[in-house]
């Protein structure tokens, strides 16, 4: 009996020791560490361009008779198109962009006697679709741009396809009119802006210079005298993107 009385005693005072002794360490609050936030994030996004556009081009080919004739006055109209694209979130993005491209202008002049003298004029409607890559940049440190909102410049580069038709305005009076013709050529395109990120929003405007390989009259008989070529086109546009972003 005496030895259970002791054994109690014992584990009594080793219980109320251990308590003290616990109670003698500081409580140390809890730490949260919140996740890492790399500002880094894709997302799709819609868009939407209009322009105003200058043509210009070298000269036009008459491969019948193996002549070419300069052009004198060079095209003006305008553009406007749509695509799809995604961003990446550390400045690169693409899209593919479909746009309607309308010029009027391109002119040459025939003075050699003939019964065909006068002023000749280009009206060129192209659909244009091009696959496009862009690099985003922030204006401040010219890092790479995440979307973060604020001023940005960017440059890209297309390539794709032009659907050309071709309408020829020919002097009164001719023996023969020029046909009115269509081609599909390659295309392909240069970037650079400035714009503006207002989360879902983005706005930029900036350069666009619109290659097309080879405009032409087809399926007018390439040996007629009424074929011609316009080689090495140049569509130089000032375009404003407004763009939507599904986050």
């Amino acid at each position: 009996m005496r030895k259970l009385l002791a054994l109690a005693t014992v584990g009594t005072v080793a219980l109320l020791g251990g308590q003290a002794v616990a109670a003698d360490f500081p409580e140390y609050p809890t730490i949260e560490v919140p996740d890492v936030d790399y500002d880094v994030g894709g997302s799709f996004y819609l868009r939407g361009s209009a322009a105003l556009n200058f043509h210009w081009a070298p000269e036009v080919v008459h491969p019948w008779f193996d002549e070419s004739d300069a052009i004198v006055d060079y095209g003006y109209g305008y553009s406007w198109g749509a695509g799809f694209g995604y961003e990446t979130g550390t400045g690169l993005r693409f899209d593919s962009t479909i746009d309607s491209v309308e010029t009027t202008g391109l002119k040459i002049t025939k003075d050699g006697g003939d019964p065909d003298d006068g002023d000749y004029t280009l009206m060129l409607r192209s659909t244009v679709a091009l696959a496009n890559i862009y690099y985003d940049f922030g204006l401040g440190d010219l890092g790479g741009y995440s979307g973060g909102g604020g001023a940005f410049a960017y440059v890209g580069a297309g390539a794709g396809v032009a659907w050309n038709h071709a309408e020829t305005s020919s002097p009164y009076g001719v023996p023969t009119p020029v046909p009115t013709g269509t081609n599909v050529s390659a295309a392909g395109a240069v970037m650079a802006g400035v714009g503006y990120d207002m989360g879902k929003w983005v706005a930029d405007v900036g350069y666009r210079g619109l290659y097309i390989d080879e405009v032409n009259n087809a399926p007018t008989d390439e040996t007629a005298e009424g074929y011609y070529e316009v080689h090495n086109n140049w569509i130089h546009e000032v375009r404003g993107t407004i763009r939507y972003r599904f986050e």
